[in-house]
């Protein structure tokens, strides 16, 4: 189970790192080819959504179907720690496929805008020639 953590957690690190590339000042050269390259790659990332819809409806599931320490009487200290720590697991987990998500709507909605302002330049500069 923890193999699926870590493919989540190098996806959203790849995005986020993508992201960033795409958004530092500076990197006029750069940015054109890096934008080519990652619209390239938007589509193999598109899998981390329904992966990260696949771990939190197996988070849900663990979560319904949990052992419930109700009353402190029933259950041992060592129970309510190992209680807790899932607890703490699966928040840790959601929050993870909440920034893998965000990262891909961000990677996305960027290299959309790159993008569109290249062909904006690119027909400014078709209307420049022309005149």
């Amino acid at each position: 189970m923890a193999l699926e953590w870590v493919i989540l957690g190098y996806a959203a690190g790849a995005e986020a790192i993508m992201v960033l590339l795409l958004t530092l000042p500076g990197l006029g050269p750069l940015r054109k080819g890096l934008s080519s390259v990652i619209r390239n790659l938007l589509k193999p990332f598109l899998c981390v959504v329904p992966f990260s819809l696949f771990l939190f409806m197996d988070i849900h599931w663990k979560f319904e179907n949990r052992y419930d320490c109700e009353s402190n009487e029933s259950c041992t200290p060592t129970e309510l720690l190992r209680l807790q720590k899932s607890m703490m697991k699966s928040q840790r987990n959601i929050l993870l496929i909440i920034s893998a998500i965000v990262f891909y709507w961000l990677l996305y909605s960027v290299t959309r805008m790159i993008t569109t302002i290249e062909q904006l330049n690119a027909r400014i500069e078709k209307l420049k020639n022309r005149d």
